[in-house]
């Protein structure tokens, strides 16, 4: 999806719509508000890509505003001001925003700025799916645990799991290298007080048989003598 929505927060009318009809006449969807107050509201109604706010402004000004809207949004705001102090740059950038123009300004010069910040922005939010996609799929050398399929695999090959042994599979491989007692795995996987564990190292031992090649000598799921069970880091 084209990310083109575009929020202008500036209380100067005449700056303002120039700067709409610069943005529409390059396919941009463009909404307008005339102080921080007035866009926080768009903000909540619309679904905005970019926002460019002027920084002095009544009731709420830019930096208010932007504190407030980066509490729930991360997309990018570059700020407009008159001032050219380095100070006044810094203080704005520290308080979340990306950019910062500065009056007067061209046309072109802002368009390039708008342009960058949604590539910017396009490759996070895609970078964040792909993340979000990836953390579904569990993986340690080649052992690998899908829970969008509510598979497991070793080189590739497909491995039969009882419901039990996949959730004490799936708690480990969550979090390589940490060991858990016997205790908390039970815990987690039948969400109850443990009272006899002895169950969790028969299902230990079976899930063994199952995705090593030596499961005496084994490369993932090993045993802390003392302490509990772990799925090796690096394998």
């Amino acid at each position: 999806m084209e990310i083109n929505r575009v929020l202008i927060v500036e209380d100067d009318k005449e700056i303002r719509e120039g700067i709409e009809i610069y943005l529409r006449s390059q396919g941009y969807v463009v909404y307008q508000a005339v102080d921080g107050v007035e866009g926080l509201d768009i903000i909540e109604r619309e679904t905005i890509h970019l926002a460019i706010v002027d920084v002095m402004m009544p009731r709420m000004d830019g930096i208010q505003m932007t504190v407030k809207l980066r509490e729930k949004y991360d997309f990018p705001v570059i700020f407009l001001s008159a001032k050219s102090e380095e100070v006044d740059k810094i203080l704005g950038l520290n308080m979340g925003a990306d950019d910062y123009v500065t009056k007067p300004f061209t046309p072109m010069e802002l368009l390039a700025r708008v342009n960058s910040q949604l590539r910017r922005y396009r490759r996070f939010l895609e970078k964040l799916e792909q993340k979000q996609e990836d953390s579904n799929v569990h993986a340690v050398g080649g052992l690998e645990l899908n829970e969008e399929t509510v598979e497991v695999t070793v080189d590739g090959e497909p491995v039969k799991m009882t419901p039990t042994e996949y959730k004490i599979l799936l708690l480990l491989m969550k979090n390589p290298g940490r060991v858990f007692s016997a205790e908390e795995i039970y815990e987690w996987v039948w969400n109850e007080r443990a009272v006899n564990t002895d169950t969790i190292m028969v299902h230990v031992r079976n899930i063994r048989e199952k995705i090593e090649i030596n499961p005496k000598e084994p490369k993932y799921l090993k045993v802390v003598w003392g302490v509990g069970y772990k799925i090796e880091k690096q394998a």
